[in-house]
């Protein structure tokens, strides 16, 4: 049997729920892929993934979306920078600041070497985190939220099986 393909952006750690899909599925292999936002979503259209963890995408003519969490914005600073003194922080206080662009491992190399400060949710602050930089939460900028997807055309019964387990639902509760 093809292994049933969920796919996930940088942050999201979907351990918790391929355990249970390997406990309650063990005829049917799981493979979670982690993906960048773009790669993730062109998979999902391509047929390659049955299903993705996203970040902040909406259900549309093409795609289910079931909103699962919100996550808090970070701003990631050299460990010495002003910044690590706080606990937290507004973004008026950033003013004047490099704030670099994306959120990857090369961004935080990037402030690590005091290019400037990056914006990010902290998930994925804490996926790349380094013993030279800091995060510390924005009390005022947007956060973002994850959700599962997958095509509308999609035709698979394990998908169910899986938004089953995403929901929290026991082996013997029903929808």
């Amino acid at each position: 049997m093809e292994p049933f393909v969920v796919a996930f952006v940088p942050g999201v750690t979907p351990g918790k729920w391929e355990r249970i899909w390997r406990e309650r599925m063990p005829r049917s292999p799981l493979e979670a892929r982690p993906l960048p936002q773009d790669a993730a979503l062109a998979a999902l259209r391509d047929g390659t993934a049955n299903m993705a963890l996203l970040r902040d995408v909406a259900a549309d003519d093409e795609l289910h979306v079931i909103p699962l969490y919100r996550e808090r914005p970070v701003v990631v600073a050299p460990k010495d920078h002003p910044v690590a003194a706080f606990e937290e922080l507004a973004l008026a206080e950033l003013e004047g600041e490099t704030i670099l662009e994306g959120d990857g491992a090369d961004t935080v190399e990037l402030v690590a070497a005091n290019v400037g400060l990056a914006l990010m949710p902290m998930s994925v602050a804490r996926a790349h985190s380094r013993r030279d930089v800091v995060a510390r939460p924005l009390v005022d900028a947007p956060d973002s939220g994850i959700g599962l997807a997958w095509p509308r055309k999609a035709d698979d019964p394990r998908i169910d099986a899986f938004i089953g387990i995403v929901r929290g639902r026991t082996l013997n509760s029903s929808r």
